[in-house]
């Protein structure tokens, strides 16, 4: 609830000094939820409450959903789930598969608020014996104490309201690309599945030596999030598809979040013109932020992304840690991976795909 200037001051003081409970989220409560995340300037599309479902059912992981009310109002969500792995660990996090979590709270909720949820969050954490608590922030650290995770970074640049200007804001290098793919003849389309998408990411992820996830994933965020999870994919004049991106569209902010690409896109600049057709699509919708998403600092993304002039801004990930020395390192750039992805880059893609999601549903 946001208290408007004709509402009596000491109407509002009596509000404020009303008891705050924590409750977990139920179905009869997801369209406040809801309504609070598109209101609330903390919150992300990673808070919404379908996420709660998408993440119990697609990945069978234990999810909590804890909200702080005040008066019948919602002024603070937190998003959480377990998971549980032999290979991989044990911890509770906000929020697995999401780059961005934590703990969204509104203006009026105070302190006390925030407090109330990490107390509940803490008390869970300690009842089900994980090793580590991880808050992905977006740009909030609220424990400078806690141990950190300084490995990931976002990108985040307006999109200027013309789309020329957006053009001319992208450096001449990466600009030099993007006029090549287009000079190439190549077209892109809004797909109405993620067939093309799956069989572009799939293959992509296997030449890197990641497992992928399941493609089941991908078909229940296009149902769940309907136009607000778009799928863009490029192909050559003849209609072959040669790069693939599905991205979230949440308030006035496009976020490209899964890719993949065919072997002949570099040659051909599909990415770099995948990218731009997403930028101008968005300019023309009415986007005013282009949020490139987590890299990992050093990697090839990483610097791809910093070529297109978006400079990147530290992820704040916190971890309250139980059973452990340290900080989970749970990525491709750990050495003790090496052998693993040397192995599955081998695999036939068929075997790939029916092995991977059980593995890559432990990593969140």
């Amino acid at each position: 609830m946001r208290f408007s200037a004709t509402r009596p001051e000491w109407l509002a003081e009596q509000v404020y000094r009303m008891p705050i409970k924590v409750k977990p989220l139920s179905p009869e409560h997801a369209e406040r939820w809801d309504a609070f995340v598109r209101e609330c300037p903390q919150a992300t599309f990673f808070h919404l409450s379908a996420w709660q479902d998408i993440v119990r059912t697609v990945f069978r992981h234990r999810t909590f959903f804890l909200f702080a009310e005040r008066d019948g109002d919602i002024i603070a969500v937190l998003p959480l789930a377990e998971v549980k792995s032999r290979l991989f660990g044990h911890a509770l996090t906000s929020l697995p598969f999401c780059v961005y979590g934590g703990i969204a709270a509104s203006e009026e909720a105070g302190d006390e608020a925030v407090a109330l949820l990490e107390q509940e969050a803490d008390a869970l954490a300690r009842k089900l014996g994980v090793q580590h608590l991880e808050y992905r922030n977006l740009d909030r650290i609220r424990h400078e104490d806690w141990p950190r995770q300084d490995l990931y970074v976002t990108f985040r640049k307006e999109i200027l309201p013309e789309v020329e200007a957006n053009m001319l804001a992208i450096p001449r290098k990466q600009r030099a690309m993007v006029r090549k793919g287009i000079k190439n003849g190549l077209v892109s389309h809004i797909d109405a599945d993620v067939e093309r998408f799956f069989a572009l990411y799939s293959d992509n992820v296997l030449r890197h030596g990641t497992p992928a996830l399941p493609k089941k994933f991908f078909q229940r965020l296009k149902a769940t999030f309907g136009d607000d999870c778009e799928v863009l994919t490029v192909t050559d004049a003849d209609g072959r598809p040669l790069s693939s991106v599905l991205s979230f569209y949440f308030r006035d902010e496009v976020l490209p979040y899964y890719a993949g690409d065919d072997v002949a896109a570099r040659e051909l600049a599909a990415n770099d013109f995948k990218y731009w057709e997403l930028m101008r699509r968005a300019c023309e919708r009415g986007c005013k932020v282009f949020d490139y998403g987590r890299s990992k600092i050093g990697t090839g993304p990483y610097s791809f992304k910093k070529n297109w002039g978006f400079e990147p801004r530290p992820l704040s990930y916190e971890y309250r840690l139980y059973k452990r020395d340290g900080v989970p390192q749970n990525n491709p750039m750990n050495p003790k991976y090496r052998a693993f992805i040397a192995l599955w880059k081998r695999l036939p893609l068929g075997v790939a795909n029916a092995v991977g999601p059980h593995i890559v549903r432990n990593l969140g």
